[in-house]
């Protein structure tokens, strides 16, 4: 598979991240904090789309791979119009 980054949303995340055993604690403005039952925070802003250095950044937290990510979407990324 392709390392190259998805184009997706703050809530396209949540939900990725949530079929991925992630729940979500708290949210403070546009800011939901989810949290994995192995410890691992990952803060995911609710933007209409993720700039590629703060999706990087999440995938980090959430300790995923582009590809894992891209699983958990269930769907090819989309291209950037």
């Amino acid at each position: 598979m392709s390392s190259k980054l998805p184009v997706v949303s703050g809530l396209e995340v949540i939900k990725a991240l949530a079929k991925a055993g992630f729940y979500r604690v708290s949210q403070r403005g546009s800011h939901v904090k989810m949290r994995h039952p192995g410890g691992r925070i990952a803060i995911i802003p609710l933007h209409d789309e993720l700039a590629p250095g703060t999706l990087r950044s999440i995938l980090k937290q959430a300790g995923l791979s582009v590809e894992e990510l891209t699983a958990l979407l269930g769907q090819t990324p989309r291209k950037k119009q």
